[in-house]
């Protein structure tokens, strides 16, 4: 890699954080951002408001449901107690900076979806999730949810046809 190499790759990787920090503001308050609102390396979600709203979701319930999306948690409390780090690396393409960034913008409107009383505060698909396996092709779903809406939250074309799935 060398120097020129390792500079390059510190500099994709904070560009990678930053572009990912953008999409997601809208959606989220973002801590720590430097003068001009910029972000290094890495970024912390805060949702702690969150836990003392009416919806009570925590960083760990949004940590599960990334599973359904198909990712692995970001770090969870840590640097701050009730937050998210996230943490794009410089290899991350494009493609898969926005997959994420989508799953985290579709899980903020599931917290919508509870806060204004589409879901329950208790039983609904943050709380009850990760969804395996196991649970979607049970004969009996427990749920007030769709198996659609739990195992496959982004995928689901809205043409009004359950049949067209489109898998990335």
């Amino acid at each position: 890699m060398g120097s020129q190499g390792l500079r390059r790759a510190s500099q994709i990787a904070v560009l990678n954080a930053n572009y990912m920090a953008c999409r997601l503001k809208p959606y989220y308050n973002i801590l720590y951002t430097g003068t001009n609102g910029f972000v290094a390396h890495e970024f912390i979600i805060d949702t702690r408001p969150l836990k003392n709203q009416p919806t009570r979701v925590e960083a760990t319930d949004i940590a599960k449901r990334l599973q359904d999306y198909g990712f692995h948690a970001p770090t969870v409390s840590f640097p701050i107690t009730g937050t998210l780090m996230i943490e794009p690396t410089e290899s991350e393409s494009r493609d898969e900076l926005d997959r994420f960034c989508d799953a985290l913008i579709n899980i903020r409107k599931e917290i919508d979806e509870i806060e204004i009383g589409l879901a329950d505060v208790q039983n609904n698909v943050l709380k009850n999730a990760p969804h395996p396996q196991s649970i979607v092709v049970r004969s009996d779903w427990p749920y007030p949810y769709s198996r659609e809406k739990a195992a496959f939250p982004l995928v689901r074309v809205l043409s009004g046809s359950k049949t067209n799935i489109r898998w990335n």
